[in-house]
């Protein structure tokens, strides 16, 4: 396992960022959006829409992922 982040390019709102993140929460964040039935891309804009202006995008996905296994 590898514990350097990588970076990946997401579409928020028609507009491309990268993102990066270690290769086991791109695993469970990609895994959660199949478990919800939405693309990854809808899945990261209801994250950055609900997102703490003060939080970056990678730590509130990463929060959102822990969050949602330990619920």
């Amino acid at each position: 396992m590898n514990g350097r982040p990588v970076k990946h390019s997401l579409t928020l709102r028609g507009h491309r960022t990268s993102v990066s993140l270690e290769d086991v929460f791109w695993t469970a964040f990609r895994d959660i959006a199949a478990e919800k039935g939405v693309a990854i891309n809808a899945l990261a804009a209801e994250i950055d829409a609900a997102r703490d202006v003060e939080t970056g995008l990678a730590s509130a996905i990463r929060v959102y992922v822990l969050t949602h296994y330990r619920g």
